[in-house]
């Protein structure tokens, strides 16, 4: 069986460089003894640097988005091949966050296929922003997918990961959490959608993690119930404390 893997985003905390380092020195401290599970951080780039050398080799670093081109007059960007070279293996690509900014389906095609050209494992978002009666969400999150996988070839899927984040179930203004059976619906839908795009091999190898308001109460009933592959963790991420309880509630299943 595969390694549940647990990815804490961090999004644009803290503050303050030294925060970073004290709390990547906490989660490193607390999952020591956790051998069953993936951990990876994504803190924002400019603490990348100092974080990485506390989190060693027991936790994974990842960095939140990525450019699709090399090099180049592109005033701002980051490239995949920039945070490559500081120790990054992860890099989250198509976040609702990102997605609320602008970002289209044909731009995140092209970071995801910039980042899994240069071997960066890609954690692609997708979710729907409201439900209906009618299943049409379910047609907006195969479109996601399969425009944000345009193009991709079969051999780069072993670096692929899809997170799904239901909008609806997030932050201050969820309408309500979501049930593990809406994890579990929506987790088998995106398996199929990958099986019909990449052939049935391919395709259910991908791990489908859940992201959408995890917490320490939550997490093993996704984890379990919800046969989620991992969790993608936002705010919880930077309590070391609670991100360990989940931690430790991956590692004994």
């Amino acid at each position: 069986m595969a390694k549940k893997i647990i990815i804490g985003n961090w999004k644009m905390n803290p503050v303050d460089v030294k925060e970073a380092e004290v709390i990547a020195g906490k989660i490193v401290a607390g999952s020591d003894s956790l051998k069953k599970i993936s951990i990876v951080v994504c803190p924002p780039f400019q603490y990348l640097e100092r974080v990485g050398p506390i989190a060693k080799k027991k936790v994974v670093l990842g960095a939140q988005d990525c450019f699709f081109g090399g090099k180049g007059p592109y005033t701002g960007e980051v490239s995949p091949e920039m945070i490559k070279s500081m120790g990054v293996k992860y890099v989250i690509i198509g976040h609702s966050e990102r997605r609320a900014l602008g970002e289209s389906d044909e731009l995140i095609n092209k970071k995801v296929g910039g980042a899994l050209s240069v071997g960066l494992k890609v954690i692609l978002c997708v979710g729907e922003r409201s439900r209906d009666d009618s299943g049409e969400f379910l047609n907006f999150i195969k479109s996601q997918i399969s425009q944000g996988l345009d193009k991709i070839k079969k051999s780069r899927l072993k670096n692929l990961l899809v997170a799904y984040e239901p909008i609806w179930a997030i932050g201050k203004d969820a309408l309500h959490p979501a049930t593990v059976q809406d994890v579990l619906e929506i987790s088998i839908f995106i398996k199929k959608v990958l099986v019909d795009l990449f052939g049935r091999e391919e395709g259910l190898k991908v791990p489908i993690v859940y992201g959408g308001s995890v917490d320490v109460n939550n997490c093993r009933e996704f984890l379990t119930d919800g046969q989620a592959d991992g969790l993608l963790v936002g705010r919880e991420s930077l309590n070391p404390e609670n991100f360990i309880k989940i931690l430790k509630t991956a590692n004994e299943l």
